[in-house]
């Protein structure tokens, strides 16, 4: 008895453990269902809520979130053409109305053409409420694709993934609005009953307002910003005005090309493809402008280690002149005669850069002559008297006057006045003409190039020329005979040289 108890038991016990794998198995052994759509319950529900509720959201549930709005979509736009397959059937009841000849009208195809012409203006009331409905499910499959897009990622090359793109086309193929040119009539309704839409002319002068907004917005802040960085930059004693000008206007460019973008986005235009368009045509950019953006680095290196600045006179390429302004490709100089010359910066970059006004102090260099039977003593008197009686001539450094060389046809004497970059020409000038003037009433005299030419003649006459007489013939005609002038003869030579 207690054997068939215990039987009993043990059995008992194993059918309840199979009982209890069986049980706790059977979750696992069924496949995994996605959960149904969440956000198609109101298919008027506004982005931003919507937005709100994709964010947590899977892939996997974003797929079924995009195939629910796009079964809307695709419902949605089935009941559009059906709409506008009625219209074009109401187009041929009217025209076969118009048709007919005044002897065949009758009150019935009177009254039945304003019927139908009345069901046509209500046909399209309702086309405009379906494509009112098929934007606002267009704005929100996008924002469940690129919702989508962030979970997945994009592919290699940069698109989209498959899943996403074939809604994108769908979207694309179905989502403007067609006109039919041949009906004047519905032509002209479609686009009055477009522009007075919730979804159609209103919505986009809303977007094209924000749009100018964002952009007057945003060119004010950059010249409020660019203003404000020119002020500060005016206590900046390091950098010069060309690099001052090239951080002001690049303050002012970067934040309108912001203030742009933004503006795309209110016009509901992805910035982000824009964005990696101009990424991916740098590259070809630059090479097909390899020159330009040489000249575009030679900027670059010109502004920040500034070895000119503008209204310096510089003599850079083989142009001499002033600097008038400076782009990150060109120069602008103006020669002395008045010429505007535009030098790349490449060719600058590369070249020996000399700028004349660079230090606040120049070296006026002179020299002047005097003859060998001058004092020289006192000729230096005369020129130091000059040099230190001049107002614009510096006191330190200190004037040089030094007899520098015994030439072929003067003593020479150097003049080395210091003076600012300004003074130069001035002092110059003015030294050269009181040099002149002080060294004709001192009996001081400026020697011009002479040179001793002496004349040797070695030559010896071979004696004197003989004589000759003139016969006079009477009654015939004279005839004189002189022999040939002397020549003097051939230097001697050697007796084996003439033998030979």
């Amino acid at each position: 008895m207690f054997r068939r108890i215990l039987i009993f038991i043990t059995v008992l016990a194993g059918l309840l453990w199979i009982g209890s794998g069986a049980v706790l198995a059977a979750p696992d052994s069924q496949p995994k269902q996605h959960s149904s759509a969440t956000t198609v319950t109101d298919p008027a529900i506004p982005l931003d809520e919507l937005v709100l509720l994709l964010r947590p959201m899977t892939s996997e549930e974003l797929t079924v979130e995009s195939e629910a709005w796009f079964s809307l979509l695709k419902k949605t736009v089935f009941e559009l053409n059906q709409a506008k397959l009625v219209v074009k059937r109401q187009n041929i009841i009217i025209e076969e109305s118009s048709d007919k000849k005044e002897e065949e009208y009758h009150q019935e195809d009177t009254v039945k053409a304003e019927k139908v012409a009345g069901d046509k203006d209500k046909t399209l009331d309702h086309i405009t409420e379906i494509q009112e409905e098929r934007t606002g499910l267009v704005d929100r499959l996008n924002l469940v694709l690129g919702e989508l897009t962030k979970k997945t990622g994009l592919t290699d090359d940069g698109k989209e993934q498959e899943e996403v793109l074939h809604y994108r086309h769908y979207i694309k193929s179905v989502g403007h609005i067609e006109v039919d040119v041949a009906d004047t009539k519905s032509a002209w309704k479609t686009i009055t009953r477009w522009l007075t839409s919730k979804e159609g002319g209103k919505r986009w002068s809303r977007h094209i307002a924000v749009f100018l907004s964002v952009l007057f917005g945003f060119w004010l802040l950059g010249v409020l910003l660019s203003k404000g960085v020119q002020k500060a930059l005016v206590y900046s004693s390091g950098a010069s005005v060309m690099l001052k000008k090239f951080i002001v206007s690049s303050v002012r460019r970067v934040i309108i090309f912001i203030g742009f973008l933004i503006g795309l986005s209110a016009l509901e235009i992805n910035v982000t493809p824009v964005l990696a368009l101009i990424g991916a045509t740098g590259f070809v950019v630059a090479f097909a402008l390899q020159d330009t953006l040489s000249n575009f680095a030679s900027g670059l290196m010109i502004l920040f280690y500034k070895p000119f600045d503008v209204d310096d006179w510089v003599d850079v390429s083989g142009v001499v002149g002033k600097v008038k302004s400076m782009t990150l490709v060109t120069t602008t100089i103006m020669t002395p005669d008045n010429k505007l010359m535009v030098v790349p910066n490449n060719s600058i970059w590369g070249n020996i850069i000399t700028n004349v006004t660079g230090s606040k102090t120049r070296r006026v260099d002179l020299e002047f002559g005097i003859g060998y039977e001058a004092d020289i003593d006192q000729a230096q008197k005369v020129l130091e008297e000059i040099i230190s009686g001049h107002e614009l001539v510096l006191k330190d450094p200190a004037p040089v006057v030094h007899l520098h060389e015994l030439a072929d046809s003067s003593v020479n004497f150097i003049c080395r006045p210091w003076v600012k970059t300004a003074d130069y020409w001035p002092v110059y000038w003015d030294i050269t003409r009181e040099v002149k003037l002080r060294f004709d009433r001192q009996g001081i005299s400026i020697p011009f190039p002479q040179r001793d030419v002496h004349l040797y003649n070695h030559s010896e006459q071979a004696g004197p020329p003989q004589a000759s007489e003139d016969k006079q013939k009477p009654g015939g005609s004279s005839h004189q005979e002189s022999d040939p002038p002397a020549m003097p003869d051939d230097p001697p030579v050697e007796d084996e040289e003439r033998s030979s």
